[in-house]
Parts: structure tokens; C-alpha cells; sequence
């Protein structure tokens, strides 16, 4: 039997969504595709090449998330937030998924949100993954 420390305070909204990313966001900006986000951070997939973010590097990102409201609409809600990365992870050879802190959460929990996307909170966009 596997017995797994779930340290997660918050449920986590699954989707797939551009994100643009920078170090400096005064540079040119990388794109990746956001995986999922919280309140408090976020992760995205980027390609594995000398612009992926590392472990301890603070970087600003700019991405959209679906607000819900009472009648199972949504509207997609744009924010720019620096943070942390706290980790970075092999996907294969070509791509690396970036977890990252904020630096200011967040002004709603979007994992959290009731929504017709069911009890995952699992919704799929139809915005081009990254190759």
C-alpha cells in the first residue's frame, strides 16, 4: 500500500492555456502552455531549451484563467504575476514543466470555482498545445 502527503491547501484548476513567461518582463517573452493553477502558483510545460526557467530563478507570467459565474458562463480573466520557481521537471527531451510560486495569490481560488467542468474542474480549451 502507497501512502502519499498530500500538502496541497487548495484544489488545483486543470487546463490547457498559453502562457508567456520572462525573467525580466522587459525581455522577449517564451511561451509555454499552462497544466494547472492555484490561488498561489502555477505550472506550465516550455520547451527544454536555454530560455526554461530554473529552480530559485524569479520570473513574471502572463496567462488567462476562466471565471465562472452563477450560470455555469465564464470568462477568461488575465493576470500578470511574479514568482519562484520551485521546481523543474522532464517531460521528455524537448519539454520541461516549471512550477511556480506568486510572489500576491491570487484574488479568487480557481480550482475552486463551481463550475459545469465536474468534480475535477477539468476543462479543456481548444487553443494550440505546444510541440
Amino acid at each position: 500500500m502507497s501512502m502519499t502527503s498530500e500538502r496541497r491547501t487548495e484544489r488545483r484548476l486543470c487546463y490547457n492555456w498559453p502562457v508567456w513567461f520572462a525573467e525580466n518582463f522587459n525581455e522577449e517573452l517564451s511561451q509555454g502552455q499552462m497544466t494547472d493553477v492555484s490561488s498561489r502558483g502555477a505550472a506550465f510545460t516550455c520547451y527544454a531549451d536555454e530560455r526554461c526557467p530554473h529552480a530559485g530563478q524569479n520570473v513574471t507570467a502572463r496567462f488567462s484563467i476562466p471565471q465562472y459565474g452563477p450560470d455555469n458562463s465564464f470568462d477568461m480573466v488575465d493576470f500578470i504575476r511574479s514568482g519562484r520557481v520551485c521546481r523543474v521537471d522532464g517531460v521528455n527531451n524537448a519539454l520541461r514543466r516549471v512550477a511556480i510560486q506568486f510572489h500576491e495569490p491570487l484574488p479568487f481560488r480557481p480550482g475552486e470555482q463551481p463550475s459545469e467542468a465536474g468534480p475535477s474542474n477539468r476543462i479543456e480549451q481548444s487553443e494550440p498545445a505546444l510541440a
